[in-house]
């Protein structure tokens, strides 16, 4: 039986030690190839010129390599975002904005192809789930966006708030991690990752469990469990009295508050009265301190109908019952590159899908554990 080859990208430097021993060749050349990809970036074995080409057609037999393969790079016009779309070895793409901020250069990564949460604000839901990322792809999205750029700016920071559910595909992203801020490869502080979830409760606290210090950034978009149902369907399999509880809990693990990320949306929820319920709700979360709403005018999807609401008003509401709140700088809007605008637009759909299909998402959902 032939064997499968293995991906070599998506290994850490003492598992592909394990699979280089095995081939009888002695531990450095692991640290000499892991180098080589995670370092120089060479993605062919024939060009790792340290190897003799016996050593190299052995790798290619027992490895294989997955390059970044960027279909499309767009620039926006009005500031410094650029939006690639990656071509992946399965013939489908996903997204990755490169953003410019006076701290440094962040990556906005995808974690799946696809997405299963359905929200109704989200250009990536009515395209359904395909499958997960493997590590090596969302780490090919990093060094794919920083190819061309000199030393001084590289990626700094990076956020997981691409096309998919990070938590949702927990053991790739948690190896990504581990690969990311390897200090034999790109050596990222996790201090500079932040995570975000719609909310899967198990996995919150299954994450506070791990003490990683990557900041996790959790969407609510709503006061109320009613409210939330019909913009984010997870609420109906995690209502928000779990949720905020699991973040109460992965407080207290780690000594970390979680960001609470909150679209405004006219007429949905920007009221004083969503203010107040929002801030009774949220205070008890962190004793002692206050908890951080990140505010983000919802921006246009096509065929939502929605509009973005008084995100200004709306944080004074919350300033004045204690909350700390900013409203995020929207970056590569006229690009389709802002939060929320991330789609497979290569597939060519301009409806944001019937609300059957929209429905259909809750059963998905109720699949995950």
């Amino acid at each position: 039986m032939e064997q499968k080859k293995l991906d070599i990208l998506s290994l850490l430097p003492e598992e592909l030690e394990q699979e280089i021993r095995a081939m009888g060749a002695p531990a450095f050349r692991a640290r000499q190839i892991f180098r080589q990809l995670h370092v120089k970036r060479v993605f062919a074995f024939s060009q790792m010129t340290d190897l003799s080409k016996q050593f190299q057609e052995q790798l290619n037999e027992r490895f294989y390599i997955n390059p970044p393969k960027i279909r499309q790079k767009l620039d926006s016009c009005v500031d410094d975002t650029v939006k690639y779309l990656y071509g992946l070895s399965d013939g489908s793409c996903v997204e990755t904005v490169r953003m410019v901020y006076h701290h440094g250069i962040t990556a906005c990564i995808s974690t799946q192809v696809g997405c299963k949460m359905g929200c109704k604000f989200c250009a990536s839901a009515p395209l359904g789930f395909v499958r997960n990322l493997t590590p090596s792809e969302m780490l090919m999205q990093i060094y794919g966006a920083d190819a061309g750029y000199p030393e001084t700016e590289r990626i700094s920071g990076i956020v997981l708030m691409g096309i998919g559910e990070p938590l949702d595909n927990y053991e790739n992203v948690m190896q990504f991690l581990r690969l990311i801020s390897c200090k034999e490869g790109r050596n990222l502080s996790l201090r500079h990752v932040t995570l975000s979830t719609c909310g899967l409760v198990p996995q919150i606290r299954r994450l506070a469990e791990e003490q990683l210090p990557l900041t996790l950034s959790v969407s609510l978009h709503a006061a109320e469990n009613s409210v939330r149902s019909a913009l984010m369907p997870v609420n109906r399999r995690y209502p928000l009295e779990e949720l905020l509880d699991a973040c109460a809990y992965y407080f207290r693990k780690t000594g970390r508050r979680v960001t609470f990320e909150y679209a405004v949306i006219a007429g949905e929820n920007d009221s004083a009265e969503a203010a107040n319920i929002l801030s009774r709700k949220l205070l008890p979360v962190f004793p002692g301190q206050r908890p951080h709403v990140n505010l983000i005018p919802v921006n246009p999807v096509r065929g939502t109908g929605f509009q973005a609401g008084r995100a200004a008003a709306f944080q004074q509401y919350l300033l004045k019952e204690g909350i700390n709140a900013t409203v995020r700088r929207t970056l590569g809007d006229d690009i389709r590159a802002a939060c929320g605008q991330l789609r497979r637009d290569e597939i060519g759909e301009s409806s944001p899908g019937t609300e059957e299909e929209r429905e259909s998402v809750v059963s998905g959902i109720e699949s995950i554990p």
